[in-house]
């Protein structure tokens, strides 16, 4: 590093950004990521032991990448090289590489290669990288917010680890707020500032796990919010809001307001009314509400109120569930948008719910009955000895696949659980049962 880039850098610190300002400098101040960085865990362990491996970091942005790259070449006392996948070419790639090798070979240092948006880098790029990824000549880094399984090369993934990174956690969002806030240095803990709970919360919100979204909506308050008469700063949640641009939602994820807001939710699916079931869950999203949490209450609401009248309900309510878990926000909306509005699309029935719920209640009754002997298992040695099997009828071997037998025990014989309504796919299978029915008169 030459004067220019020390004099820059020192700047930087001082006067830039406060997002890049309070980077960590180290694996303890860093915030999020514990699968990763948590003590015996992956990297953490790497980190230890100074063995630094070339990986893919995959994630939404603001979730650690890059800062986490750097603390990698830090701690393993490399030479760390940032190029950027949009601007930089296959002759400039070359060049940095020759770099590492001579680095290498004349001061045995080793160099940390991070490259974002390393999706963007064509194929030939990615071939150029493979040898000195190979060799050991760098440990490359490659940040990706694509899924690098469809946009690096399979070679390249291969002589590398593919971590995941997730949004950061809101504990994690208020742990990084708390050092911009109390850090004299790079913060802003030199300055007399007050910023309300509600404030928090509300970055938080909107921050979708970013962190650099985080601490530019607290720079831009701080900027945007004159000095009280005392000189304090004072930030409310009118102050958040200017910010970012974005008035706060009426919702408390703690509250009444929580609840009445997805009770409005539920009983806008179970009543089959689709536009307040999209107003409903545009509140919440906007709000913040954890996506995983909404796609739980349209998975159970598919079992409960849909059930067998369109049993697709629930497939498609759990590979929403699924898909937002693995792609994540703000993509998921229109997953969580998609399974809402076929679950108040689809023909409701509630038989599902009220059969297991009285199959339930006969239970805490007891005088349940033992096992018919016929039904009982035979697959071990003796079993036919005790009686187990005698008498049972498979009912493949008979017309229809059906055959009339006792299930239930004795003292539930003739009860009723199930009973299909006549709404949607529920009506052929009333119709089927009632046909097994006639069989048994």
């Amino acid at each position: 590093m030459d004067l220019f880039d020390y004099a820059q850098k020192k700047a930087l610190e001082e006067e830039g950004p406060l997002a890049y300002r309070m980077r960590p400098d180290t694996i303890e101040e860093f915030a999020g990521q514990d699968h990763l960085v948590a003590p015996g865990q992956l990297l953490r362990t790497a980190l230890m032991a100074d063995s630094p491996f070339s990986a893919i970091f995959y994630g939404p942005p603001g979730t650690g990448k890059t800062t986490l790259a750097k603390i990698i070449a830090r701690s393993s006392k490399g030479v760390f090289v940032q190029v950027d996948a949009t601007s930089t070419g296959v002759g400039e790639l070359r060049k940095v590489l020759q770099e590492a090798r001579d680095r290498l070979k004349f001061y045995n240092q080793k160099t940390v290669l991070f490259i974002d948006e390393i999706h963007r880098f064509n194929k030939a790029q990615q071939d150029v990288l493979l040898p000195a990824v190979e060799q050991g000549i760098v440990i490359l880094i490659g940040a990706t917010t694509e899924n690098p399984y469809f946009s690096v090369n399979s070679p390249l993934l291969s002589r590398t680890r593919v971590l995941s990174f997730y949004p950061l956690k809101p504990e994690d969002l208020n742990k990084v707020l708390e050092r911009a806030l109390s850090d004299p240095e790079r913060g802003l803990g030199k300055l007399q500032l007050e910023v309300d709970t509600e404030a928090r919360e509300h970055w938080i919100r909107l921050s979708g796990g970013d962190a650099r979204f985080l601490l530019n909506a607290l720079e831009m308050a701080v900027h945007l919010t004159p000095p009280g008469p005392d000189g304090e700063i004072h930030i409310g949640l009118e102050e958040a809001a200017a910010a970012v641009q974005q008035a706060p939602v009426i919702y408390d994820r703690e509250g009444d307001k929580h609840y009445d807001v997805i009770s409005a939710f539920i009983k806008s699916m179970r009543g089959s009314d689709p536009d307040a079931v999209l107003h409903w869950l545009a509140r919440m999203l906007k709000a913040g509400e954890d996506p995983r949490f909404i796609a739980r209450r349209i998975v159970i609401h598919a079992a409960e109120d849909v059930g067998l009248a369109d049993p697709m309900a629930l497939v498609v309510a759990e590979a929403a569930a699924r898909g937002v878990e693995h792609i994540g926000m703000p993509e998921g909306r229109l997953l969580l948008a998609e399974a809402a509005l076929y679950v108040a699309c689809a023909p409701k029935s509630n038989s599902v719910y009220k059969g297991i719920g009285q199959a339930l209640r006969d239970l805490e009754k007891g005088d349940l009955g033992e096992v018919p002997k016929h039904l009982r298992d035979t697959s071990y040695y003796g079993a036919k000895s005790l009686g187990h099997g005698e008498g049972y009828l498979y009912p493949h071997h008979y017309k229809g696949n059906y055959v009339p037998q006792q299930y239930l025990p004795d003292p539930l014989q003739g009860r009723k659980y199930y009973e299909p309504s006549e709404s949607g796919r529920e009506k052929y299978i009333k119709a089927f049962l009632e046909t097994l029915q006639k069989k048994e008169t």
